[in-house]
């Protein structure tokens, strides 16, 4: 049941990412696993990392799903600066 409510939300928690104001977080991939969905890629700010878990984890709690966060973080990555 879990396994369907995940692959149910998955097209709104993928659309909602790719229309946030914020272009990282727009790069972001959301795969499902068992009672769940994990969020990984890479953004350069811890701040940017909590917006993307926060917002998948709306949808997450609507349908009781465990949210796994594998998002890293890699200083200076958007501005292209050397850490």
């Amino acid at each position: 049941m879990a396994d369907l409510m995940a692959g149910e939300i998955l097209g709104q928690v993928r659309s909602a990412l790719a229309e946030s104001p914020i272009h990282e977080l727009r790069t972001l991939q959301v795969e499902p696993v068992q009672n769940g969905l994990v969020l990984s890629g890479t953004v350069s700010s811890y701040y940017h990392k909590q917006l993307a878990q926060e917002l998948v984890r709306s949808f997450c709690d609507r349908v009781g799903l465990a949210l796994i966060n594998r998002i890293q973080v890699e200083w200076g990555k958007q501005r292209g600066s050397n850490p």
